[in-house]
């Protein structure tokens, strides 16, 4: 079993930052197949290039509130560090998206970048793919609750009800982990996590 890991409560104490007011934490889990193939946005071929064969991607840690969406862009950020940012390209494929996540969600969570980086990573860290979903060759149909318990049974350490998905056109965009705020262990969803509400969603195969 894996075990759930928690983040140093002195960590969180450290930071002088002030934190916006939110509820707990939303880990964000891409499916890069469906993200590269979506028209809008530029796709760095960092995520989309040829031969990549990503799956799952960290996409943020974003402060949520329970019920409405969580705060954004909280205050003037520094650019991460080169250091950090090769770190996280580890679980954030992109430089551009590490910098993007750190001045929307990160600033709004009151713990400096290396902190609130440090968070991703172990929120990341304490999440099984379900072997179904880590490099599926073919297109699969599943039910938003089907993957739900998929992710569920990968991880039983977590409740049912931490994990939502959220899909684009009747694929599957994301699988969204709700943590605790303080210790970054599992907790149930708010209704503001979302949810997908086609009856079945294709999973793009990995390329």
């Amino acid at each position: 079993m894996l075990l759930m890991r928690k983040l140093p409560v002195m960590m969180l104490l450290a930071s002088p930052l002030a934190a916006a007011e939110f509820d707990y934490y939303l880990l964000t889990l891409s499916w890069a197949p469906d993200f590269c193939v979506q028209a809008k946005g530029s796709k760095d071929p960092a995520e989309c290039g040829p031969g990549k064969k990503l799956g799952f991607v960290v996409h943020g840690l974003w402060p949520q509130r329970d019920n409405g969406r969580g705060p954004e862009n909280c205050r003037p950020a520094s650019p991460v560090a080169a250091n950090l940012v090769r770190t996280m390209l580890n679980y954030i494929p992109t430089k551009g998206l590490i910098q993007h996540e750190w001045q929307t969600h990160g600033t709004c969570s009151g713990l400096s970048a290396v902190d609130y980086f440090a968070a991703v990573r172990l929120a990341r860290d304490s999440v099984k793919i379900p072997p179904e979903f880590q490099a599926p060759a073919q297109r699969l149909t599943l039910t938003p609750a089907a993957i739900e318990a998929a992710f569920q049974a990968a991880n039983p350490q977590f409740p049912k009800t931490a994990f939502r998905t959220s899909c684009t056109g009747g694929t599957l965009q994301e699988v969204r982990v709700c943590l605790d705020k303080e210790e970054i262990t599992p907790r149930d969803c708010g209704a503001s996590a979302g949810e997908c509400k086609s009856a079945t969603m294709s999973v793009l195969p990995v390329k």
